[in-house]
């Protein structure tokens, strides 16, 4: 049996958790003996990580985490300071910073914990930038390495030699994740694409009952944090029209700014924050079209949540999304940032039933057929197994 750590240094309960979470309450338990470490014990709604990970018995380890020292701090300040005018050097010089205070320290801590722990394997769960001292930590200890690469990463010098050194693998959740580690040097004999992937047999639930009456719902579903460009949906609604709700769910720290926003553009009466759900399919039941303005994603997998509802997708043309979403069959794609583009198709939508129904219908079909959970599952734990 293959022992592996899971490491997550991620901030916030998003999708590339719950993703995780699918996976691990998969693995052939005979193959694969598993332990998580992450920072934070998040809570969502009336549950904690640790509860999770408990519920399909697999224990969660915290690293304790200092609080950046006054040091590290002022050092970042004078250095932003005199280095404005050289970016790179600007950037460097920080980063050197962040790996006396942090990244290093982080990285002794696991490597310990790698070797009393006896593991075969750390499994990284985010990018590589997000999980250097994983990379760090695993080949201080001697221990193979395994990336999960779920956002369009971004990596300096420094990362890419760790990653070309000590990475066993990099599972890529789409092909623009692979292209953009290759285009950053990363070696291509390292990366795979294995998409996300999601339970087809789950039975449409019924939709939340929502406080509105006759109206076209638009939906969107994500922690409410700026690269997901919620307050772009909000700037549609006064063009839109009164016969346009908007429903968000999910919890972060853009909600004050946004529900200022439908202050300010007096449309709060037509906007519902439904909050954090730790089951989401009922709200996405509720909506006509399903939307998701991001400026940059891996492979959201909220998104085939709601193709597999048979809700007609509406979403930024970027990494990942472009691999779900077919434009004008499944829904329709936009660029990043082009609101009156985003507000045409949320109206071209909402004003034909039928194209609604056809294109959720196709968008179901896709996801039965391509991004089923039973190869998303035989797929990783292959990788695991070689790694």
């Amino acid at each position: 049996m293959k022992r592996i750590l899971v490491l997550d240094t991620g901030h916030e309960w998003g999708g590339g958790t719950n993703s995780l979470i699918e996976l691990l309450k998969r693995l052939d338990r005979t193959r694969f003996e598993v332990t998580a470490c992450f920072y934070a014990n998040y809570a969502r709604g009336d549950s904690t990580l640790e509860l999770e990970l408990a519920a399909i018995g697999i224990p969660l380890r915290r690293l304790p985490v200092r609080r950046q020292p006054r040091w590290a701090k002022l050092a970042k300040e004078v250095l932003r300071g005199l280095l404005a005018w050289h970016r790179p050097w600007r950037n460097g010089a920080v980063f050197a910073v962040e790996m006396a205070w942090r990244i290093r320290p982080r990285a002794r801590q696991l490597a310990i914990w790698l070797r009393e722990g006896g593991y075969d394997l750390l499994y990284m769960n985010n990018q590589p930038s997000s999980n250097l001292e994983g990379y760090l930590a695993a080949e201080a200890a001697g221990v193979h390495a395994v990336q999960h690469c779920r956002i369009e990463p971004k990596i300096n010098a420094f990362e890419r030699a760790v990653v070309n050194r000590v990475a066993r693998r990099i599972v890529c959740v789409s092909h623009g994740v692979q292209d953009a580690l290759h285009a950053q040097g990363v070696n291509s004999e390292l990366t795979c694409v294995i998409h996300n992937a999601i339970d087809g047999s789950i039975a449409p639930p019924e939709p939340v009952a929502l406080p509105w009456g006759e109206g076209i719902v638009i939906g969107a579903v994500g922690s409410l944090i700026k690269r997901k460009s919620f307050n772009q949906l909000i700037e549609c609604l006064p063009a839109l029209g009164e016969n346009y709700r908007l429903l968000i769910v999910g919890e972060g720290p853009e909600f004050q700014a946004l529900t200022a926003l439908t202050q300010r553009l007096g449309v709060a009466g037509r906007v519902l924050f439904a909050g954090f759900q730790k089951v989401p399919l009922p709200w996405i039941a509720a909506m006509d079209i399903f939307a998701l303005p991001s400026k940059q994603e891996g492979l959201p997998r909220v998104v085939l949540e709601a193709m597999l509802l048979g809700k007609p997708v509406v979403a930024s043309d970027i990494v990942g999304t472009r691999e779900l979403v077919v434009d004008g069959e499944t829904g329709f794609l936009h660029a990043w940032g082009a609101r009156e583009t985003l507000e045409d198709r949320l109206r071209v939508l909402g004003g034909d039933s039928a194209a609604r129904r056809r294109m959720g219908e196709a968008g179901r079909r896709r996801v039965l057929d391509r991004f089923g959970i039973g190869h998303y599952v035989a797929a990783v734990s292959s990788v695991l197994e070689a790694g």
